[in-house]
């Protein structure tokens, strides 16, 4: 069974942010799939198998962390993606049916890929006592993301206080269901990205995760409403780093990314 690493949000091997990617025939018992996704040991796997033509999608779509399965994933469907259309699996558009619903990724001439996705519904909350302390900055305004993440939305004092963050993960895990996203605005936008954000999801088994395109279906709204432009482009700042274009449209985000297979190899198991 071929399995393959693909490198997402990133036009360059070893940045971005990593998945693994199988195309099966249908989906095993769950237990192989997280034992995979344990195997693989990046944020998230990616499962996906080809359905009946004439439906409402054409592949199904799962994907696992090393220690559970999510609702919503953005790199992985970027990677699975990327993988469809490098190996002719599937040409054009691609419709994926998921927890999440139906979400289209759709090639670019460039080589990059547009998914979209569901806007999340930001709510402000007031900041929950001991996440300053836990975060290690204060935060500015506080957003629940809603049902699909759970997230805890974050804005801090500005890009040098992101970048600065050294969280104590297991105290942020007390704060989410599945964790925090980061974020300031761009010190200089001339720079190529209009804002930047870290995520931090303990609770399910990423300290640190690094590009998340599910995130920026939070950021996104935020960020059109505080800069008055629906399309921007955001910069995850984590140690690999990566570029996320944001469209809002509405109820719908996309998200465009580029992606590189970096291993290309046989699962035995």
């Amino acid at each position: 069974m071929r399995i393959r690493i693909v490198d997402a949000f990133t036009d360059r091997p070893f940045a971005g942010n990593p998945a693994g990617v199988l195309l099966l025939d249908s989906f095993p018992d769950d237990a192989w799939l997280q034992n995979v996704a344990v195997e693989v040991n990046h944020a998230e796997t990616a499962f996906t198998h080809p359905l009946p033509a004439g439906g409402e999608a054409d592949w199904a779509l799962r994907w696992f962390t090393p220690t559970t399965e999510v609702a919503l994933c953005g790199h992985a469907t970027l990677a699975a993606a990327h993988v469809l259309h490098t190996t002719g699996a599937h040409r054009g558009p691609v419709r994926f049916t998921t927890r999440s619903g139906v979400l289209v990724a759709t090639p670019g001439d460039d080589g990059s890929i547009t998914l979209d996705f569901p806007t999340a519904p930001l709510t402000p909350v007031a900041a929950p006592n001991g996440v300053a302390e836990a975060l290690g900055a204060e935060p500015l305004a506080t957003f629940d993301t809603g049902p699909s993440t759970g997230d805890l939305l974050i804005e801090v004092a500005d890009e040098r206080t992101v970048l600065g963050l050294t969280p104590d993960h297991k105290a942020l895990a007390r704060y989410s269901k599945r964790g925090i996203i980061t974020t300031a605005r761009a010190e200089d936008p001339s720079r190529g990205y209009d804002f930047v954000s870290r995520c931090f999801f303990p609770n399910v088994g990423i300290d640190e995760d690094p590009v998340t395109g599910s995130a920026h279906t939070a950021l996104a709204p935020f960020w059109s409403e505080r800069l008055g432009r629906t399309t921007l482009t955001g910069l995850q700042a984590s140690p690999r780093s990566g570029l996320v274009r944001t469209e809002l449209r509405g109820e719908r985000t996309l998200l465009t990314g580029h992606a590189v297979t970096v291993v290309d190899g046989e699962l035995l198991a």
